[in-house]
């Protein structure tokens, strides 16, 4: 097996919540449910047919490069037009990852008492 060289992202990224590893930035997500342009610090699973809420698709299931954890799947080929803007993207499973400005700062605008006393 060879060295593992992990791409680090600039930038707001979502990382794998197992290792940490970055692999996608915030900026290349298209939709609230996690349909991403491009990803890094991934492998891809084979090829299968799968029945999903939307029709039938060939996908693969995509894995942290790092520690091989399931994150979700790749739109290889949809078979409905409607459906087309699919693929090549990305579907990342939301409880697999961390978002990490959510988790690096907790933001509360609101003032403590002694924001208050003191202006």
């Amino acid at each position: 097996m060879g060295r593992l060289f992990l791409v680090d992202l600039e930038g707001r990224a979502y990382r794998c919540r197992f290792c940490l590893s970055d692999l996608a930035l915030a900026d290349d997500v298209l939709s609230r449910v996690l349909l991403i342009t491009h990803m890094v610090n991934i492998t891809l699973g084979r090829q299968e047919e799968r029945m999903m809420l939307s029709g039938m698709h060939t996908v693969e299931d995509i894995f942290c490069c790092s520690c091989g954890q399931y994150l979700g799947w790749k739109y290889v080929t949809v078979h409905e037009k409607s459906q087309k803007y699919k693929e090549g993207k990305f579907v990342l499973e939301r409880w697999r990852i961390v978002d990490e400005v959510t988790e690096e700062f907790n933001l509360d605008t609101r003032p403590s008492s002694s924001d208050a006393e003191n202006p």
